[in-house]
C-alpha cells in the first residue's frame, strides 16, 4: 500500500478527490473504484506500483494519431475503474480487485529503463483507468519526462480539476473516451452520475495544460448511434477542442452485458464520419473497421495523404513539422 493523495476527513470517514464519484469511505472500506482503501483514517492507494498488463504498442492502438505518429510506447495497466461500462472489454482487469492473482510489481523508477530497452519513445497507461492509479502514474511520468519519454493518458476522462491539476503538468497526451452525449447515457451505460466531468475536463486539459486531446467515441447500436447523439459529440469537439482534434468513431462488438446487440454496421460508422466532416471536423477516423482510408489522414485543404495507415502501421508519411508536405497547410500533428 501506499498513502493515497487528494483527499480529506469527513463526518468520521474519508472523502476521496480524485474522480467526481467523491466517494465517502468508512474505516476498511473502499471506493467505488475498488482500490483506494480507508484503512484506519488514511486513504490508501491498494495499486501502487502493481500490473496487470504490460506490452509494447504502436501508438496508433491507443488509438492516438496525431501525436508522434509511428512510434511505440510501453503501455501499463493494473486493476479497477471509476465506471462500471455494460460494454467493457476489459472486464477481467478493470472489475478485478488488488488482490487478483497475476498482478507483478513494476516501480516507477523501473518504466524508463524496460521503455528504452524496448525502443519506446513514450509511456501510456491503459488497459484499465489509470485516473484512480494517479498516485503512480504521478510519479512514473515525472519520471519518463525527466528522461525524455512523452506519456499518454488514455482515459474515460472521469477525474476531478484538483486531479487533472496534480497530473497534467506531467502529461503529453489526453486521449479521451467520450462514450454519449447526456447523463441518461451515462448512468445506464457507465454507471455513473453525469457526462459533465468528461467534457470539462477535457477542455481543461487542452486549454489549462496544453495537452494533445484526442477522442474515441464506440458507437453501440440502440445506445449512442442516433444522429442527435453524433451530431451533439462532434459539435462539442469541434467547437471546444478544436477542429483539427481527431475524432476516433470506433466500430463496438457484442461484450459483457450487450453480448445480445449486432455489431456497429459499416454504415453507421461511415454516417458518423460523414457527420463529423458536416459539423467542421477536418480528422474523423474509422476504428475497429477494414475500411480503405478509414485510417488515413487526408489534408482538409488539398486532399493530399498525410499519413496513410494500414492496421496500426504508418505506410505513408507525406508532412513536415505537423503540416501537408503538399500544400504547408497545419494539420495539427505533433512530430516532435
Amino acid at each position: 500500500m501506499r498513502e493515497a493523495i487528494l483527499w480529506d476527513h469527513e463526518s468520521g470517514r474519508i472523502r476521496c478527490h480524485v474522480c467526481p464519484n467523491a466517494c465517502l469511505i468508512a474505516d476498511g472500506g473502499r471506493g467505488v473504484c475498488g482500490v483506494r482503501e480507508n484503512h484506519g483514517g488514511v486513504l490508501q492507494a491498494l495499486t501502487y506500483g502493481l500490473v496487470s498488463s504490460v506490452a509494447v504498442d504502436p501508438i496508433e492502438k491507443k488509438p492516438v494519431f496525431h501525436y508522434r505518429p509511428g512510434t511505440r510506447v510501453l503501455s501499463l495497466g493494473s486493476v479497477g475503474c471509476s465506471m462500471r461500462c455494460g460494454h467493457c472489454q476489459n472486464w477481467q482487469i478493470s472489475r478485478a480487485r488488488p488482490s487478483a492473482e497475476g498482478l507483478s510489481t513494476l516501480l516507477p523508477g523501473e518504466i524508463v529503463p524496460l521503455a528504452c530497452a524496448h525502443g519506446c519513445e513514450g509511456v501510456a497507461f491503459t488497459y484499465n483507468e489509470p485516473v484512480i492509479w494517479i498516485e503512480y502514474v504521478l510519479d512514473s511520468a515525472i519520471e519518463c519526462h525527466a528522461s525524455g519519454l512523452f506519456t499518454v493518458m488514455v482515459t474515460n476522462g472521469f477525474i476531478t480539476a484538483e486531479a487533472l491539476d496534480v497530473i497534467a503538468p506531467h502529461l503529453d497526451v489526453w486521449r479521451v473516451d467520450v462514450k454519449g452525449f447526456n447523463d441518461e447515457t451515462y448512468r445506464s451505460l457507465c454507471r455513473v452520475h453525469s457526462i459533465a466531468p468528461v467534457l470539462e475536463m477535457a477542455e481543461r486539459a487542452k486549454t489549462r495544460w496544453g495537452l494533445h486531446v484526442e477522442v474515441v467515441t464506440n458507437v453501440i447500436p440502440g445506445i449512442n448511434d442516433d444522429d442527435e447523439t453524433l451530431h451533439g459529440i462532434a459539435a462539442w469537439v469541434a467547437r471546444a477542442l478544436g477542429t483539427d482534434t481527431p475524432w476516433h468513431v470506433t466500430r463496438f462488438f457484442p461484450y459483457l452485458d450487450l453480448a445480445d446487440r449486432h455489431p456497429t454496421p459499416l454504415a453507421t460508422l461511415r454516417r458518423a464520419r460523414e457527420i463529423g466532416l458536416a459539423e467542421g471536423l477536418h480528422f474523423v477516423y474509422l476504428g475497429n473497421v477494414d475500411e480503405p482510408g478509414g485510417e488515413d489522414t487526408k489534408c482538409p485543404e488539398c486532399g493530399a495523404i498525410a499519413l496513410g495507415r494500414d492496421g496500426y502501421t504508418v505506410t505513408a508519411r507525406n508532412t513536415h513539422d505537423g503540416a501537408c508536405a503538399a500544400c504547408g497547410a497545419p494539420l495539427g500533428i505533433v512530430e516532435t
